[in-house]
């Protein structure tokens, strides 16, 4: 059997509110093959992003096993799981994410500087090339535009060459213009690295533009469908 970028084996996640106990993630598997586009949708509340933080490993589940780049990452301790993710994973949000105080060229830097990587800001420097940014390396967030920001934050994510991209409406606070510009992007790259890549999304449009379409809802998984 070949191995699998994402293996998730019935996962649930419950969660304790003021109202009792909520079922977030409801005995989800799924397997994801290397190099595959996954396109993730559902409305608000199904539970698409809590899935992509079990993922991630930035959310433990109550119940199942998750396996990532053929790892268990079901039980890592914290320092081991930022240790996994900085190897293998980078994350896209819609909000940025980036660091105020920070250049562009320094944001995409850190996560290579963390890592010990002698030629860190090379590679920083590289990478914003990449995403057509190479004359604004100097700028900091405030004086770039949202698509800016969001190319920063796309070149902060492929800049350690991870196996797994997950992106969460990576253009939720963009433009249309805009926004197809960064998915253009962010395609481009998956296509150039070989990058697995899990795109949240409310637009199915850009879901079409993956290879597969996952459909979310009340915690599950509801449709499975291979692009046509």
């Amino acid at each position: 059997m070949p191995s699998s970028a994402i293996h998730l084996d019935d996962i649930h996640l419950r969660l304790t509110s003021d109202a009792g106990e909520v079922n977030i993630l409801r005995g989800i598997n799924l397997n994801i093959k290397h190099g595959e586009t996954i396109g993730l949708i559902g409305p608000s509340g199904s539970g698409k992003t809590s899935l992509l933080m079990v993922v991630a490993g930035l959310e433990r589940p109550s119940q199942g096993t998750v396996r990532v780049a053929d790892t268990d990452i079901t039980h890592l301790s914290e320092d081991k799981l930022a240790l996994f993710r900085r190897k293998h994973t980078g994350i896209v949000f819609q909000n940025f994410h980036l660091v105020p105080t920070m250049t562009a060229l320094e944001n995409v830097a850190l996560p290579l500087e963390f890592a010990g990587h002698p030629d860190a800001f090379d590679a920083a420097r590289d990478q914003l090339n990449a995403v057509g940014l190479g004359p604004r390396v100097e700028h900091y967030p405030g004086q770039l535009s949202g698509g800016e920001q969001q190319r920063v934050a796309l070149a902060r994510a492929f800049v350690t060459e991870p196996t797994l991209l997950l992106a969460d409406e990576p253009t939720g606070n963009l433009d249309g213009k805009t926004g197809d510009t960064v998915m253009d992007l962010l395609f481009d790259l998956h296509l150039r690295k070989g990058t697995t890549l899990l795109l949240i999304t409310h637009a199915p449009d850009l879901a079409q533009r993956c290879g597969r379409t996952l459909t979310m809802a009340d915690g599950k998984i509801v449709s499975d469908q291979q692009a046509s």
